[in-house]
């Protein structure tokens, strides 16, 4: 016999109506039939598309030098520490995920001329602790010779520093930023372990 399908018994917002982000005290019931508290933070929406953020991993291509991924460091106050992520951002009202994907990408790396080449489903961020979600939206950049040195056109409060690495060093590199200090995003750590395995099972023939 199968297991009945979790659900929802209530939810509880214990939340100051000035706060952004929602502590919400939730009950449901598990497949054991019994009822189980879980406690999660809940962004606010933004706008109507039911998604967060859009998370930007990209390729930057620039004459004479190997295909480059811009990441973006800055400081988070969760981690006590400077962070080295991919550009993201929140949607805004009435924008689809790729219009902020390519908005994002030009106030946080520089770049005009960026092309969303691939958006993913809606995932989820980090499951239990919050209902943040969010799709990536993978741009690509060409620059030519002579192109203007990209301007990033920032918020009051944004503070970001962009870094170009080589899509070949990105795991070393990673690994330099975080035996400096640096808070590292899961997700791109993710991506460059799984660069680095593709690049390992390439040159054994393997795939």
């Amino acid at each position: 016999m199968a297991s009945p399908t979790p659900f929802i018994l209530h939810t509880e917002n214990l939340t100051p109506k000035s706060f952004k982000v929602e502590l919400l005290n939730i009950t449901y019931v598990g497949r054991d039939g019994k009822e189980h508290p879980w406690t999660t933070a809940s962004r606010k929406p933004c706008g109507a598309s039911g998604i967060d953020a859009i998370l930007i991993p990209n390729i930057i291509r620039r004459p004479n030098h190997p295909p480059a991924m811009a990441l973006v460091i800055q400081y988070r106050p969760p981690t006590e520490a400077d962070c080295v992520e991919w550009p993201a951002g929140l949607i805004e009202v009435g924008e689809t995920p790729q219009d902020a994907a390519i908005r994002e990408f030009k106030e946080e790396v520089g770049y005009d001329g960026g092309r969303v080449v691939h958006t993913t489903p809606t995932a989820v961020a980090d499951p239990g602790m919050s209902t943040a979600n969010l799709q990536f939206a993978t741009v690509e950049a060409d620059v030519k010779e002579g192109d203007q040195p990209p301007v990033q056109n920032l918020q009051d409060n944004e503070d970001i520093v962009v870094k170009h690495v080589a899509l070949d060093d990105l795991y070393d590199e990673l690994v330099k930023y975080a035996e400096k200090g640096l808070a590292i995003d899961a997700r791109v750590l993710t991506f460059a372990m799984g660069w680095n395995k593709h690049k390992e099972y390439s040159s054994a023939g393997l795939c």
